[in-house]
């Protein structure tokens, strides 16, 4: 629920309700070439969208049926063998899915992403050089000025870069200092980050930062932080430290 200063608060939640971030390194294994002929999204926009999808909107069986069958290619036989009921059932979940994300986005895809934008590199880059100068400046540049920061498990998001700097000024003092490495998830942009405290001199995971990029700067920032976000580095083949 959005307070008036683009702010929600509120503590961890109770039950995890964010699908975890997906590793690009293992996305090959997925259908190459064109999704069964029920798919509506070309397979690069189907992963992020089925992301969005699954973290905002989904219950877990339609859920299910749309990363299984929209994602991955499979038939609703295939998808009823694994998820169970019939295959009227699975179609009846997949429409259902596919209806709430219409719903949700009315033009097909909240941004177009058939091929990959060479700026997008360059944006990487200058967020991680920002996160690692301790850079609050350069970080808020790369902003929209109506970009979302989200932090998995908490309940707390920030919209606006006002709000966004408001929070940001308040925890980067407690670190030493910050490193970066790139890597990829949800077939997006997306950085771990290790910090180091004042009495700690090594470098310890610390949070995974997925980038969702748009005309204009970043659009929306998805960073999951302690106790979820260092327990994800191992799936994208980071150390502990």
């Amino acid at each position: 629920r959005p307070a008036s200063h683009g702010m929600a608060t509120g503590g961890p939640a109770a039950e995890v309700t964010w699908l975890e971030p997906y590793p690009d390194a293992e996305l090959p294994g997925r259908a190459d070439g064109e999704p069964g002929p029920e798919a509506r999204y070309e397979t690069r926009e189907a992963v992020q969208l089925a992301f969005v999808a699954a973290i905002q909107d989904l219950p877990p069986r339609q859920r299910a049926a749309l990363l299984l069958s929209d994602v991955l290619g499979w038939s609703a036989v295939e998808t009823a063998g694994l998820l169970g009921g019939s295959t009227v059932s699975i179609n009846s979940a997949l429409q259902r899915a596919r209806i709430s994300l219409a719903a949700r986005y009315p033009q097909g895809r909240p941004i177009h992403r058939s091929k990959p934008n060479p700026d997008e590199g360059l944006l990487l880059e200058r967020y991680m050089r920002a996160w690692e100068a301790a850079d609050l400046d350069s970080l808020i540049e790369l902003l929209r000025e109506d970009a979302t920061y989200r932090m998995p498990p908490w309940q707390e998001w920030y919209r606006g870069r006002a709000a966004i700097r408001s929070f940001l000024e308040t925890i980067w003092g407690n670190f030493a200092g910050f490193r970066t490495v790139a890597i990829g998830a949800n077939a997006q942009p997306a950085v771990g980050v290790y910090s180091r405290s004042q009495n700690d001199p090594a470098w310890r995971a610390h949070s995974l930062h997925v980038i969702e990029p748009a005309k204009g700067g970043i659009a929306a920032l998805t960073i999951y932080v302690p106790p979820l976000g260092p327990s994800l580095f191992a799936a994208f083949g980071l150390p502990p430290s």
